[in-house]
């Protein structure tokens, strides 16, 4: 067995575990690489585990056709969960459309609404969670372990692809065809809201193009934090 088997491996038996004693529980996808590699693996091995994105209503054209492709390949409708439209539009009125460019606490509050609150209605009622979350991909991930206890939501919560290497992710997407955003071919590693999200030069940090203009130790939307902090809790032993 070659690595690349063993980690797939590995990352099967995690899906399959959650699947048997975690029931109900859902997958978190931002629609990017990472997240695909998990959909296939779901989808292709037919769990009982739900998929669900974010629709903040800023996301890039490119990022809402991956719905459409997963579809394609996949006969599967993600399901979509988006902000109130009332604190949308009280967040526009009060501080302006494109607000989180001026303060990082305008920021977490425009991540708050079209994030982190329609995160919350789509966990409701789960045992656990899953994202896409890899340790390679910034500083703030560095200690992530593939299973954790969330507190914040009264659930346990898994990052299956926490051992993944970005290359890894594209040895698995290329070797089974899985169908990814289109934006990975023009610089863009780690995708997000539009706005919020561009390019990276080579060389840079894989997640140097979210909320760029901030400190790279405190890029995080707040999905992944409680009370300011990312969530860093002991692990869970499997």
């Amino acid at each position: 067995m070659n690595d690349m088997t063993a980690l797939v491996a590995g990352t099967q038996q995690t899906l399959e575990r959650i699947a048997s004693d975690f029931t109900p529980a859902v997958f978190a996808s931002s629609l990017a690489a990472e997240d695909m590699v998990l959909t296939d693996l779901i989808l292709k091995a037919k769990l009982p585990i739900d998929i669900f994105t974010l629709e903040t209503g800023r996301l890039h054209a490119e990022t809402l056709n991956v719905i459409d492709r997963i579809k394609e390949t996949y006969g599967y409708d993600v399901a979509l969960y988006r902000p109130e439209p009332a604190a949308v539009d009280a967040y526009v009125q009060q501080n302006g459309l494109d607000a989180f460019y001026d303060s990082i606490d305008l920021r977490k509050e425009c991540c708050r609404i079209r994030k982190i609150e329609p995160l919350g209605r789509a966990l409701a009622g789960n045992k656990a969670w899953i994202t896409g979350q890899r340790r390679a991909q910034s500083t703030t991930r560095a200690a992530l372990d593939i299973q954790e206890d969330d507190p914040a939501h009264g659930m346990s919560k898994f990052n299956p692809l926490a051992d993944w290497s970005e290359q890894d992710v594209w040895d698995y997407i290329r070797s089974n065809n899985v169908p990814y955003n289109s934006l990975h071919d023009k610089g863009y590693p780690s995708i997000g809201c539009e706005p919020c999200t561009r390019a990276i030069a080579p060389g840079e940090d894989v997640r140097a193009g979210r909320w760029w203009w901030e400190n790279p130790d405190t890029k995080e939307c707040g999905l992944h934090v409680v009370d300011g902090k990312l969530i860093r809790i002991k692990p869970v032993s499997a």
